[in-house]
Order: structure tokens, then C-alpha cells, then sequence
């Protein structure tokens, strides 16, 4: 400031007094000269500046008015460890040091709803509040065809016997109570209460050596009742990284509170000797089952991917009863075959409140056994199943804390049902 008085000074005294500048000394030209120079250099620096900060404001007034979409598939669990990354750095700014896959979204912010509960139907680790409760309804039905021929062919083309075609039909309605505790989001406790309603038609007609037997059809349903009642543990042992999924380890127990099928005597129906229907339908399996589990979810940008595996091992039970037959009762011990089931799916977040998932799941069950008292253990020769199904499920956040999840699976093998609906209503607190 001083050198710029000095020079502004002396070019006034120059305008003024041009002939004082040829009385200078010559240090003093020579000095002048140099501050001049430096003031020049720090103008083009500021020019310099200048036109850098320009380009800058240009390059922001070409961005468009509307933000930038959030990115749909970002795992919830980002969402905690953003908060205690932005804590951390809260309390030292400007540190240095490899950034984890979490940090590098931190600028994404929070995951869309959708994505959420996409993450929370995948894994079935509702990590959105410390509890939450959830009603639902389930419908199935179930439709399968027997042609029985009890009898031979005369001539090769004359069917000389009996020809029986059964028919069952079947449809259950299930409405499950579920309340969900999460624990620092790393801990989840639930219990489920599930009400059964079941209906089942029984239909039967032939023939008897040409002559036309009349068909029978009974129906036989069963009042509302509670099912089996079944308790769970999850821990979620390792959170979505750029390279691991998230995993989420399940225990489940089943307790046989709802009615077992065991000791329900088949009775004949009408006239027809030939179609025999039971006195009354389950609603449990009528033993207890522990069911281990592990669920991986993983992202891949816009897609979600996720997987599920997990083993029924059922106990033995003893029954005052196991026999069918009407006037017989038969104490005895049953061993329901152990299942496995897996599934595999992909799901995509298609704005910020629905997404959709697209997935496959298959029940493997083995023999079950039977042992009356006093005897040797006997397998039920049709007692294994296969159930495979394809299953297309969608999730609504309808508010903040309420989301609706519909989900249809559509039987692929003749164990599973035809088809099954469920509507889910999970509520966060």
C-alpha cells in the first residue's frame, strides 16, 4: 500500500512538475521501476484468478434446475454408518485415510423409502424403527385331479373295472400377526400369530363296469383358529460393503399351538364308497421345528439382489392317537421328514415410493414316519413334496411409517399350491 501512495505520487508530481523526474536520482527511477514491475505481476495474477472463477460460475449456471436423482439402490445400512461418519468427522475435520464403501455414498444421502423396504422384504431384517407390527392376510388355493383305474383292458381297447376321478379342493385363509423389535439395528426379535380358516371340497365319481355311478362332493371347513405360533432371531453379522453383501443370520421356532393332524378319523360320504373325507381339517403340524436360515442382499446398481437358504429340522412327538381309522385309537410317536428351502430373486426400486421383485423359491421335504406304541418305525410312502413357485411381489410406502406389500406366488410343481396372495400392512413406530 505504501509502495502504490509512493508511485500514484510520484506520477502526479510528473504531470504536475514534469521537470522534476529530470532532477531524480537515479536510484530512486530505478526503484520506482522495480515496485512497478511487482504491481504488475500481482495484477495478471489477479486477472488470472479472475477468469478461473468465471468459468467456475459458468460451469454452475449451465447445470440443470432440478437435482439429480437419488441413487435408488443404496443399502439402508449406509444410512447409519453416513450419520456416524458425519459424527466423526464432526470432531476432526480435514483427516485423511481410505474411505469405506458407506463413506463414499455419504454425498447420495438417505435411501429412497422404496429401497428400504425393498432391503427389509429381501433380507426380512426390519432395521426402519425399534418395532414395528405387521398384519397380514394370505389366500391359497390349491387344486389337484387323480384318475384311479382299478381294473384291465379286454381286447386291448374294452376297460373291464372301476374308474374313479378325485378331486380336492382347497382354500385356506391365514391372517398373521407379527410384532418386529430391532435392536441398534443389528438384533431383531418378532413373535408371529397366525388365525387359519380352511375349506376343503372332496369330490369323487365313476364308474362300475360301464354302469355310471353318481358323484359325491363333501366339503368340510374349519372356523377361524390359531395356528402354529412361531418365535425368531435375527442378526445381521456383516453390512453391504463394495464387495460383500449384507447377511442376515435367522433362528426360527415353531410351537404346535394350532390343531395337529394326527387321530382325525376319514369318514365315508354318502353313498359313494369310493371318496372317504376327514372329520375335521389342521391347522398345524402338531410337533415343534427349529428352522436355521441365512439371507445375503446385495447391490448392483439400479438392480438388488438376494438370496435365501434355510433348514426345518422337526422333533419328534408323541400322540394319544395317530391313527385314522373311525373307532380305533392308537398311541404313537410321529417324525415329520426334515425341509430345506431356497430362493433367489432380483428386486428394483422404481421411484421413490414402489418397487418391484421378481423371485424363485423351491421346499424340498423328506419321508415323514410313524411308529405305534409297541412297534417298529413305519415312512409314509407319500409323505416327501417338492414345492416350487415363482413369486412377483411389489412394496407401496404408503406413508412414512406404512408400507403395503403385495406379493402373488404361482405353484410350479404339483405339491405346491396353484396360486398364493398375501397382503402385508408393516407399520413402523
Amino acid at each position: 500500500m505504501h509502495r502504490l501512495i509512493t508511485i500514484r505520487a510520484v506520477i502526479c508530481m510528473s504531470t504536475l512538475f514534469p521537470s522534476a523526474l529530470l532532477y531524480a536520482a537515479p536510484e530512486d527511477i530505478e526503484q520506482l521501476k522495480q515496485e512497478l514491475l511487482e504491481l504488475r505481476q500481482r495484477y495478471d495474477q489477479q486477472q488470472k484468478a479472475l477468469a478461473v472463477l468465471e468459468q467456475r460460475v459458468h460451469q454452475v449456471e449451465e447445470q440443470p434446475a432440478s437435482p439429480v436423482p437419488r441413487r435408488l439402490a443404496k443399502s439402508p445400512a449406509d444410512m447409519v454408518a453416513n450419520k456416524n461418519v458425519a459424527t466423526a468427522s464432526g470432531g476432526a475435520a480435514g483427516g485423511t485415510g481410505s474411505s469405506s464403501y458407506g463413506e463414499s455414498l455419504k454425498d447420495d444421502s438417505a435411501p429412497a423409502k422404496s429401497v428400504v423396504n425393498l432391503y427389509d422384504e429381501a433380507s426380512g431384517f426390519f432395521g426402519g424403527g425399534k418395532f414395528s407390527f405387521e398384519s397380514g392376510l394370505t389366500y391359497s388355493h390349491y387344486d389337484t385331479r387323480q384318475l384311479i383305474l382299478n381294473g384291465f383292458l379286454a381286447l386291448d381297447s374294452i376297460f373291464l373295472g372301476n374308474l374313479n376321478l378325485d378331486r380336492i379342493k382347497a382354500d385356506t385363509w391365514t391372517m398373521d400377526l407379527t410384532g418386529r423389535y430391532n435392536l441398534d439395528n443389528r438384533w431383531q426379535f418378532d413373535v408371529n400369530v397366525p388365525v387359519i380358516y380352511r375349506e376343503s371340497a372332496y369330490q369323487s365319481g365313476g364308474a362300475n363296469g360301464g354302469d355310471a355311478q353318481a358323484a359325491s362332493e363333501q366339503t368340510v371347513t374349519r372356523d377361524p383358529t390359531i395356528g402354529d405360533v412361531n418365535f425368531g432371531v435375527a442378526y445381521k453379522f456383516l453390512d453391504e460393503s463394495e464387495n460383500t453383501p449384507d447377511a442376515v443370520f435367522t433362528m426360527r421356532v415353531k410351537a404346535p399351538t394350532g390343531k395337529d393332524p394326527f387321530g382325525i378319523k376319514l369318514i365315508q360320504s354318502g353313498s359313494n364308497t369310493n371318496i372317504f373325507t376327514p372329520e375335521d381339517l389342521p391347522t398345524g403340524n402338531g410337533v415343534w421345528s427349529i428352522s436355521p436360515g441365512i439371507s445375503l442382499v446385495k447391490t448392483f446398481d439400479p438392480a438388488v439382489l438376494f438370496g435365501t437358504l434355510s433348514y426345518t429340522h422337526n422333533l419328534e412327538g408323541s400322540f394319544d392317537d395317530i391313527s385314522s381309522t373311525v373307532g380305533l385309537t392308537q398311541p404313537g410317536k410321529v417324525k415329520l421328514g426334515d425341509s430345506f428351502q431356497l430362493g433367489a430373486g432380483v428386486a428394483f426400486a422404481l421411484n421413490e415410493k414402489m418397487s418391484m421383485s421378481f423371485s424363485v423359491s423351491d421346499l424340498i421335504q423328506k419321508k415323514s414316519k410313524l411308529k405305534q406304541d409297541g412297534g417298529d418305525w413305519q415312512t409314509v410312502t407319500t409323505s416327501d413334496a417338492n414345492a416350487g413357485y415363482f413369486n412377483v411381489g411389489m412394496t407401496i410406502a404408503a406413508t412414512d411409517k406404512l408400507t403395503i406389500v403385495p406379493n402373488l406366488s404361482i405353484g410350479l410343481t404339483e405339491d405346491a399350491p396353484d396360486f398364493t396372495f398375501s397382503l402385508k400392512f408393516p407399520y413402523y413406530f
